[in-house]
């Protein structure tokens, strides 16, 4: 039985982060991964906190070396349209600290780039190897049982465990952590597109969401790559989709009961065939446990409008590694308060704003004419993905200071 002191589950961002900064400690880390790289994922808007860990991975001067090879392309905000009306979001001049720019991303490439390179940094990456069971009854080794694609089986133990595992949430689903999320279920039909804008007014360097226009709680992302692709999808209950329609013909029904955007995209083309993800909201009862974390989607995701996934999961990666080599060296970090209620904390406040688009208060505010510089800067911060500050108001008083601030802009709209 090979014996690790870490063992991965999942390459993605997460776990390669995860992996690169363990591997620099000195660590013998293994990942496994039940698919091969470059493969298809969505999640392709980065927000600017993500290049913090990246850069503390050692992975962010491969990102920005490549990004124009691979067909990034440079972020410095995001934008939002509602029945004609324009608004967006400067990153660059954003409350606090911290990057104001990032990189709009095709996963499929961003994801080798960042294993690739935590390989070179002493991760080792086994892939088409999956997990199938965990015995972590022993207070000091886990026993976990792998697969791989011709079925055979082995064993491998390892002191501790990190589970990067995204939707596949491996962990809570051996472990029974899986909660029900308090969100609707909501679906999203998405694909790659060849983009073919030609509005001069047309800012490729933000993603831009927009609001349906016969329905508040549908949204569109349409995120531009250099190459003149772009990431392109619709968001909504399951109820607003017609079930006998395909997921190309669900995306291209509701864009043409959006004039505003289907105008801007009226040229488009898809380049790959339109994928479905139904009811990906989701939560744990826990995200640690003994020998155990769990990091980003794995743990809980939210809501894709907000692009804040990635930016859960590498502060995920960045907040549980330390406590990971500390207790190697055997040291008892508090995983409860050193990992899970300062990374809930963050959560917490991305989940405020979510909620508060599907309600349209958070709506209200984006569209309103009224905001004053302070008040954008403080929300542009967030939307950067600095959710943790508490020097922000809106973070550390988040729903008192978002109710004020939505019924200023009612009441002057």
């Amino acid at each position: 039985m090979q014996h690790f002191d870490v063992i991965i589950i999942g390459a993605g961002p997460s776990g390669s982060t995860a992996g690169a900064m363990l591997a620099r400690a000195g660590k013998n880390v293994l990942c496994i991964e039940k698919q091969h790289f470059p493969r298809f994922s969505i999640g392709e808007s980065l927000l600017p906190h993500c290049m913090e860990f990246l850069a503390e991975a050692g992975l962010e001067s491969a990102l920005q070396q490549q990004a124009g090879e691979l067909g990034f392309q440079y972020k410095n905000g995001a934008a939002f349209l509602k029945q004609g009306m324009y608004t967006d979001f400067d990153f660059t001049k954003k409350f606090g600290a911290g990057p104001s720019t990032t990189f709009q991303v095709k996963r499929a490439g961003f994801d080798k780039l960042l294993a690739d390179e935590a390989e070179k940094q002493g991760l080792q990456i086994r892939y088409g190897i999956s997990l199938i069971a965990l015995d972590n009854s022993d207070d000091a080794l886990t026993k976990l049982t792998v697969q791989d694609e011709q079925q055979n089986t082995s064993q491998l133990s390892a002191s501790f465990v990190l589970d990067a595992s995204g939707f596949g949430r491996v962990l809570p689903r051996l472990l029974d952590l899986e909660l029900p999320s308090n969100f609707p279920i909501r679906e999203a039909n998405f694909c790659h597109i060849k983009h073919g804008i030609t509005s001069p007014t047309f800012d490729c360097n933000k993603i831009l969401i927009t609001v349906h226009d016969q329905h508040d709680d549908i949204w569109f992302w349409l995120i531009p790559f250099s190459d003149g692709t772009a990431s392109f999808g619709v968001v909504g209950k399951t109820e607003r989709f017609d079930s006998k329609l395909s997921h190309e013909e669900n995306l291209w029904q509701q864009l043409q009961q959006t004039p505003k955007l289907a105008e801007l995209l009226g040229n488009a083309k898809p380049v790959n065939e339109a994928r479905n993800i139904t009811g990906y909201s989701a939560s744990v009862k826990q995200l640690y446990g003994k020998n155990y974390a769990l990091l980003g989607n794995a743990g809980e995701f939210l809501d894709p409008v907000f692009s804040s996934g990635v930016t859960i999961a590498l502060r995920s990666a960045s907040t549980a590694v330390p406590l990971v080599i500390r207790q190697l060296n055997g040291e008892q970090p508090d995983w409860e308060q050193e990992f899970s209620a300062p990374l809930r904390k963050g959560i917490k406040t991305f989940r405020f704003f979510v909620e508060a688009w599907y309600d349209s208060r958070f709506q209200d505010v984006i569209f309103s004419t009224k905001r004053n510089d302070g008040v954008t800067a403080m929300i542009s911060a967030i939307l950067a993905g600095y959710a943790w500050d508490d020097s922000n108001p809106y973070v550390a008083e988040t729903a008192r200071r978002m109710n004020v601030l939505r019924e200023i802009c009612i009441e002057f709209s």
